[in-house]
């Protein structure tokens, strides 16, 4: 099964090929929902409850098929997770690592809901992390079905590691560099979305 996926305007697209080995997730933390202020993107990313939709897949099954000039990065730190999206619409796109060995993406829902229905490959959330920074009580995850389901992610990203086949990404060239200059937000920039977000 292929997901399609694209950035509000429709600059970046690109599909997640057996879109049915992904981990659908909600996370809460603080970094997340400042980086959707941070973009202007808080009214279209985040729930009621501060969290974002995640698809956590395996970085050889995501291709890009057009619109890479629009692909941009930004970390809210210098040592801070990669946060991927658009820069012609600020449309958040995937985070991952900085070690492209670990070939975790994560998917942010506002791209996989385009042109096609995030619930036609990804019917519920199976985990929910950082709760504690969540505006209430959020709702249970799928319990242990989906520790399951993510168990068998992280044994696909080992087999990938152990392979090489984490070589296989588009976000990353062959010497492991990211392919566009990852931005560090300044400090200040950082701290007024985390106010905006209710975080600090």
């Amino acid at each position: 099964m292929h997901h399609r996926f694209q950035c509000r305007c429709g600059t970046v697209q690109g599909e997640i090929e057996h879109a049915q080995r992904g981990v659908r997730g909600t996370c809460y933390c603080g970094d997340c929902q400042a980086y959707a202020h941070l973009l202007g993107q808080a009214t279209q990313v985040l729930d009621p409850l501060g969290g974002t939709d995640i698809v956590a897949v395996d970085a050889r099954h995501l291709r890009l098929a057009s619109g890479t000039q629009g692909l941009a990065c930004l970390s809210l730190s210098p040592n801070g997770l990669l946060r991927w999206y658009a820069s012609c619409c600020n449309t958040p796109l995937a985070n991952t690592t900085r070690d492209w060995k670990l070939a975790y993406v994560g998917m942010v829902h506002t791209c996989l809901r385009q042109p096609q229905a995030l619930e036609q490959s990804f019917p519920e959330v199976q985990m929910r992390v950082h709760t504690k920074s969540a505006k209430g009580k959020p709702p249970p995850g799928a319990g242990v079905a989906g520790v399951a389901r993510f168990g068998r992610l992280m044994l696909g990203l080992t087999a990938s590691r152990l392979s090489g086949a984490y070589r296989a990404t588009p976000l990353f060239d062959p010497q492991g560099r990211p392919v566009v200059t990852v931005g560090v937000a300044p400090s200040e920039a950082v701290q007024s979305a985390r106010r905006a977000a209710g975080m600090a």
